[in-house]
């Protein structure tokens, strides 16, 4: 995780917003300007009028993602089966703000953590269907896995060293030696076809619903090109079950793929259970996906 140092929570307001939109888009300066809740991490977002929003990055390591969404949205969406965000203006720094940042269309919907989803097999396979999608779009020449999007996309070995702590850490809490198992066989193949787009951060939050249904997809901001594996982890977080099997049934994707992936959803799970100082509701989360993961990789190895 970034170091809370780095970041200008208390900078990022209404009014230096306000300011910036005055001083560089005089145009919207009427518009009504409000900070959507939740605010996010890498971005605090704002909604600007009734059909804008307004991005700015919250730490320098996320500011390479403006730049990228302004070039690589616009030749994404129109392969896409579902809305994604459409990057109107650049801002520059300014009133005492470092980066640049965004003028984005609003986007309908509610996320996925909060809004209603009537079918929850029916969303897997839209998202399935969404990645799938994404998946033949031509990636010549698109972004490379970097530090800014915490390598998605890339190597899941990045994070063996961090694993293997929370690992040792979590012996007593957890049944370490099937984690330990399940992440072995993560590590033991690597991606070999060509590189495919990746959103990067596939999570209920990134998921806009309407009438129980997903209607869009959001933040871009981790994609690149690459393995697929990093955007398969809503299998154990979020689906089960009949859901799950949608899912993955709209995505043609090896064993070994899914494999990785669930790697990268164990990953994650462990350092938030070796973490100090997480919610009881993260904790929980965490722990059921930990043991989701181990669940799946006996069914699939048949152990």
């Amino acid at each position: 995780m970034p170091h809370p140092e780095k970041h200008l929570p208390a900078t990022i307001s209404v009014e230096l917003v306000g300011r910036l939109i005055k001083a560089q888009f005089p145009q919207y300066a009427t518009l009504a300007l409000e900070a959507v809740q939740p605010g996010g991490w890498d971005n605090r977002t704002f909604r600007l009028g009734q059909e804008l929003s307004v991005r700015l990055p919250s730490a320098e390591r996320y500011v390479p993602q403006v730049e990228k969404e302004h070039r690589w949205l616009p030749r994404l969406a129109p392969n896409l089966p579902l809305p994604i965000p459409v990057p109107l203006a650049m801002g520059a720094p300014g009133e005492g703000y470092p980066w640049p940042w965004s003028i984005y269309r609003w986007l309908q919907g509610e996320p996925a953590t909060t809004g209603d989803i009537a079918d929850l097999p029916a969303l897997a396979r839209s998202l399935g269907s969404f990645l799938a999608a994404l998946h033949r779009i031509d990636a010549t020449g698109g972004p490379a896995a970097r530090n800014h999007n915490f390598h998605r996309g890339g190597r899941l070995a990045i994070y063996d060293s961090e694993t293997r702590s929370a690992l040792t850490a979590l012996t007593g809490r957890i049944d370490a030696a099937s984690a330990a198992e399940v992440w072995e066989t993560a590590l033991s193949s690597e991606w070999s076809g060509q590189p495919l787009w990746v959103h990067g951060d596939i999570a209920s939050g990134n998921l806009l619903v309407k009438d129980g249904a997903l209607c869009a997809v959001i933040d871009f901001g981790s994609s690149a090109v690459g393995d697929p594996a990093c955007d398969l982890v809503m299998a154990w977080t979020e689906f089960s079950g009949d859901s799950r099997a949608a899912f993955r049934a709209e995505l043609a994707l090896d064993d070994n793929t899914w494999s990785r992936a669930r790697g990268w959803a164990l990953w994650k799970a462990l350092i938030t259970l070796a973490s100090a100082g997480q919610d009881a509701r993260s904790i929980e989360k965490a722990g059921r996906i930990v043991t989701e993961v181990i669940a799946d990789h006996r069914r699939s190895s048949g152990t």
